[in-house]
């Protein structure tokens, strides 16, 4: 998928009729490039970029960590996601049978768009292409220490819907002002803004160009503001963030996800 294009287009990746596709929005459905307009209920969404190297912040907003009774990370708390955690926007994500805490995380997810090292704070924004929606679950049970979380909390397979569309770096004048929502089956449950990130964005480049080469298709998951609730199966999950996209997905059990003709994931 190309980063660039002209400014005001929200872009997608779909599957469709046997084959994927590239989309953008329009009106209440979206456009496919070969012309024919769907409503969104008719496709099977896809994360809007392929992912490569992604990214995540722990830690990364005040009000999050004294809610888990942890101090604030005195330089970012980065771990790595692997590709098999990502669905798309209306995708479904399992709720294990024998846990008893899961929750949503609204984020930011910031999609590199040029290759950098050693990235200067100033020049960062030149490197961003756009920006998406990401719902990073997590499964509390699992956390064990303070260098969170472990490969079971947050590389689980379709634990981390993204999405719906990937929104053009300059149709979001000021990433670092944006309100973050979450609501489960309609009800309010989580609200922050990225104003409030103890790490901002051009922050987050320049550290981890610092020691390593940034590409194109890399993601930055920025982190999740407080206010999270346990989540079980039948609950649809909804995470907004103003001028970037609204994710819906739904938590089922054990025995939903497991029959094939009703997996829309990994």
């Amino acid at each position: 998928m190309p980063y660039r294009e002209r400014a005001g287009v929200k872009r997608a990746r779909v599957a469709y009729d046997g084959s994927v596709h590239l989309a953008r929005a329009e009106g209440e459905g979206l456009r496919l490039t070969d012309g024919r307009w769907l409503r969104e209920e008719q496709v099977v969404w896809l994360p809007p970029v392929e992912p490569r190297t992604v990214f995540a912040l722990g830690l990364n907003y005040a009000d999050h960590a004294s809610e888990l009774a942890f101090d604030p990370p005195a330089a970012p708390l980065v771990f790595l996601k692997g590709p098999n955690t990502f669905v798309g926007h209306r995708a479904r994500t399992r709720r294990p049978a024998d846990v008893t805490f899961m929750h949503y995380e609204c984020e930011l997810a910031v999609v590199l768009g040029r290759h950098g090292r050693r990235i200067a704070r100033a020049d960062a924004w030149e490197h961003v292409a756009g920006y998406t929606v990401a719902n990073d679950y997590a499964i509390r049970d699992y956390l064990e220490n303070y260098y969170r979380p472990n490969l079971r909390v947050k590389n689980r397979d379709g634990h981390t819907p993204l999405g719906p569309w990937l929104v053009d770096r300059d149709d979001v004048p000021d990433p670092d002002r944006l309100a973050l929502r979450t609501w489960v089956n309609g009800e309010l449950v989580q609200e922050g803004n990225s104003a409030d990130m103890i790490f901002d964005i051009p922050t987050l480049i320049a550290w981890l160009s610092e020691f390593m080469t940034l590409s194109p298709g890399d993601m930055i998951l920025t982190g999740t503001p407080e206010g999270l609730r346990n989540v079980l199966p039948g609950d649809e999950v909804v995470t907004e963030i103003a001028g970037v996209g609204r994710l819906l997905n739904t938590v089922v059990g054990d025995d939903e996800y497991g029959a094939p003709a009703q997996r829309d994931g990994p």
